[in-house]
């Protein structure tokens, strides 16, 4: 699937700057920069046009179209917003997918729509969106109020699972639907939406579930939705909390203060880590499939 979009100058230095650390190593005229997040390639060129390639490329593009402010009518997003908002809902996020150290974390919440004011004065939103001091202060508040249900995939188990006919999003897909599953059948209280943040269609989704023992049916999905859910949003805030703790664990085991995201300092650590280990240990502390590995075992002297 290729989509193409146009966006502000100022959403496109937002484009820019979001996916920089996962760019591409090949030079293409008239391109500022590509990119490869998860299943999509990203190609910003100069012209001003951004195109996504990929299974996944209707998601992605929607939210930046979203982000540049590009609606139909604004007072239909106001009402949809307010409805997903003001409710009380169980909503999943995950954390750990554009890390090459570091587990894949997956949390389902819980939020009643009483808890809506006490989370408003934490402050919750996007992780993504929080520094990681305030992430450790909140989360911690967070779980005394909400009910919640968090898986972790740790890199050996990942590279296991990994290959062609199961990407990223597939293993997504798994995790989410079996805390979504835990949490639903956990909880009495009644609850008004199930959401995820769209990273895949609907029916690819369940596709990728379909060989689960239990599946978890009525998902709403949509982009962005840790800014439109507060459920989202706790889910988001508490599986990095959880993947935080676990990075400073694997960081003290191997005595070397590890870097996150998958930028030239990754590949740095992971030369010191290799020449300290040996490359089996990437097996254990790191998602193979990234690019780094290639850069690192490529520098480094056997």
């Amino acid at each position: 699937m290729n989509i193409v979009i146009k966006v502000s100058d100022q959403t496109r230095e937002k484009m820019i700057k979001y996916y920089t650390p996962k760019k591409r190593d090949k030079v293409i005229p008239y391109v500022i920069l590509q990119a490869q997040d998860e299943d999509t390639v990203i190609t910003i060129y100069e012209s001003g046009k951004i195109m996504f390639q990929g299974s996944s490329a209707d998601v992605d593009a929607t939210m930046w179209k979203e982000m540049d402010g590009q609606s139909n009518n604004d007072c239909n997003q106001k009402e949809t917003f307010n409805k997903y908002y003001y409710c009380s809902s169980i909503g999943s996020d995950e954390v750990g997918t554009g890390d090459y150290f570091g587990p894949i974390v997956v949390t389902s919440c819980y939020v009643n729509q009483d808890n809506i004011p006490y989370l408003e004065e934490l402050g919750i939103k996007d992780s993504k969106k929080i520094e990681d001091e305030k992430i450790l202060k909140i989360a911690p508040e967070i779980i005394k109020k909400v009910p919640y249900k968090s898986i972790i995939l740790t890199n050996t188990e990942y590279n296991e699972k990994y290959n062609d006919s199961y990407n990223i999003n597939k293993i997504k897909a798994i995790m989410h639907n079996k805390v979504l599953f835990q949490m639903v059948h956990s909880i009495t209280e009644k609850y008004d939406y199930i959401i995820v943040d769209e990273f895949a269609r609907e029916q690819r989704y369940y596709d990728y579930i379909k060989e689960s023992t239990n599946i978890q049916k009525g998902i709403t999905f949509m982009t962005k939705a840790e800014d439109k859910n507060l459920a989202v949003a706790c889910a988001s805030i508490i599986s990095r909390y959880i993947f935080l703790k676990e990075f400073d664990k694997l960081s003290d085991s191997l005595h070397i203060p590890l870097s996150k995201g998958a930028g030239p300092m990754v590949d740095t650590i992971g030369q010191e880590i290799v020449e300290k280990y040996g490359q089996d240990k990437l097996k254990e502390i790191a998602k193979l499939n990234f690019k780094n590995t290639e850069r690192i075992l490529r520098t480094c002297i056997f």
